[in-house]
C-alpha cells in the first residue's frame, strides 16, 4: 500500500539489516548517571534526522530466591516516580565491572545477601527509543544473609513474599516498576515453571 503512513518501499529484509549512518555527535550535556547526547543520522529508509540519545552504563537487576522459594522485594522512594516502589535489587553497573560482578555488589549493597549462584535470566534495553541503556536480569541463589550496605541516599525496606503474592500485586497494580515486573514475570512464567 504505496503512499500509507509508516510504509516503506524498501524490502524488508534490506531494513531488518541496515543501520543508520552517524553523520555527527555532539554531547550536549554530562552528568554523574547520564549523558545526553545529539546525533545526526541518515535513518535505513533514507531520512536524515537528529536523535537525541541518552547514554547510559548499563545497569543490573537481581531477583533474590530464597531456599523455600519466596522472593525478596525492595520498597524504596524513587523522586522521579514521586512515589515508593515496590522493585527488584537493581543498581548502575560501573564501566569497569561485568554485568555479574555489578549484580553481585547489589545485592550486598541493598540487602546484605551473598548469593553462591547467579543465573542470567534476561538481557533488555527498556527504553530503545532514546536510551542506549541495556539491563541485565539475574536471579541469585543459594543465598546467605549478611549487612545491607546501601549507600548514603538510599533508604531502603526489604521484605520477603511469596510467588503468589508476588502474582497478585502485578495483577493489582501494586507492583509499578517495568524491571522487576518483567523479571519476575520472565522467571515465574520461563523458569520456575519448568524446574
Amino acid at each position: 500500500m504505496p503512499g500509507a503512513i509508516g510504509y516503506s518501499t524498501h524490502p524488508e529484509a534490506v531494513l531488518a539489516k541496515a543501520r543508520a549512518k552517524l553523520l555527527k555527535s555532539k554531547v550536549l550535556y554530562k552528568g554523574k548517571v547520564f549523558s545526553l547526547r545529539r546525533d545526526t543520522v541518515i535513518e535505513p529508509g533514507g531520512v536524515r534526522a537528529d536523535r537525541d540519545i541518552v547514554v547510559h552504563p548499563g545497569s543490573v537487576v537481581v531477583l533474590p530466591i530464597l531456599q523455600d522459594g519466596r522472593v525478596l522485594l525492595i520498597r524504596q522512594y524513587r523522586h522521579a516516580a514521586g512515589d515508593f516502589l515496590w522493585e527488584l535489587v537493581a543498581g548502575r553497573k560501573e564501566p569497569q565491572e561485568t554485568p555479574a560482578v555489578a549484580a553481585r555488589r547489589e545485592l550486598i549493597e541493598e540487602t546484605g545477601y551473598t548469593a553462591r549462584r547467579l543465573r542470567k535470566l534476561l538481557h533488555i534495553i527498556p527504553t530503545p527509543g532514546f536510551v542506549n541503556e541495556w539491563m541485565w536480569i539475574f536471579a541469585a541463589e543459594g543465598l546467605a544473609e549478611g549487612a545491607a550496605q546501601p549507600e548514603e541516599d538510599e533508604k531502603i525496606i526489604p521484605r520477603i513474599f511469596a510467588l503468589k503474592q508476588v502474582d497478585a500485586m502485578i495483577r493489582s497494580g501494586r507492583l509499578r516498576d517495568a524491571k522487576s515486573i518483567v523479571g519476575l514475570l520472565y522467571y515465574m512464567r520461563y523458569v520456575k515453571r519448568f524446574r
